[in-house]
């Protein structure tokens, strides 16, 4: 294990930033939060990312790790001793957990992708689009959310979670992106996870939410939401619905 103060560079809305605090809390490790400006940002960022320049960035001693999967895997490996293991032993189980964890990522942020979060999550408003054909687009969007849902639940058959009878490498994923989610929810009137649609999979969000975990390191869905909001108007140029 190689040793060393850990700092994290991040900014408070990010999921990819917050499933890397979810699983430093797992691991009980203690460390040093920075938080960035992406519209300023520091040159502590761009030092120790200069590829992307996006958070989040795990410094730990003099090593820099980026991209927030990786940062997961890492903190797994190198802590292994330490805590719950976020991905299981098994190389099998292993590459499934990754593979669906990639599954989360690319439904949810596969299309306009920025350094905040996908605008996906706060583009979509049914009375805001006038312009562009970005209703359709973003239509598409809530299916594809939907219908990713539908499929990944079938992991938690019998399970709690998705990583057992603890939280795990996609619980992590795809738990960092429900205050965006139900925020999404509130911005565009749309339900993008319904109850009667993935059962299993609600009764999983309603789980995880509960976990200590998910209090201390997942934003308020108020304050998301009021963010989503400015954003579309400052960032994406959307007219706001009256």
């Amino acid at each position: 294990m190689v040793e060393g103060e850990i700092k994290l560079l991040g900014t408070w809305p990010s999921p990819f930033a917050i499933r890397v605090k979810m699983v430093l809390e797992q691991k009980g490790l203690s460390y040093e939060y920075l938080e960035d400006d992406l519209l300023n940002k520091s040159e502590l960022l761009l030092k120790h990312n200069p590829i992307y320049k996006k958070v989040p960035v795990l410094i730990h001693g003099d090593r820099a790790i980026c991209e927030s999967l990786v940062i997961l895997q890492y903190i797994d490996e190198n802590w292994s001793k330490t805590g719950l293991h976020v991905l299981p032993v098994d190389p099998y189980e292993r590459a499934i957990a990754r593979f669906w964890a990639i599954y989360v990522d690319d439904k949810n942020f596969k299309s306009r992708q920025s350094e905040f979060v996908s605008s996906d999550f706060v583009y979509w408003h049914p009375e805001s689009y006038n312009r562009g054909g970005k209703g359709e687009e973003n239509c598409r969007y809530t299916c594809r959310v939907r219908a990713a849902g539908r499929s990944i639940q079938e992991m938690l058959s019998g399970k709690d979670f998705f990583g057992g009878d603890s939280i795990g490498y996609i619980d992590v994923t795809l738990g960092s992106c429900l205050a965006w989610i139900k925020a999404a929810e509130r911005i565009s009137g749309a339900k993008l996870l319904d109850e009667t649609k993935v059962p299993l999979l609600m009764e999983w969000v309603n789980l995880f939410l509960a976990t200590d975990c998910a209090k201390r390191t997942l934003p308020d869905v108020e304050r998301v939401e009021k963010y989503g909001r400015d954003l579309q108007v400052t960032r994406w140029n959307v007219v706001p619905a009256k």
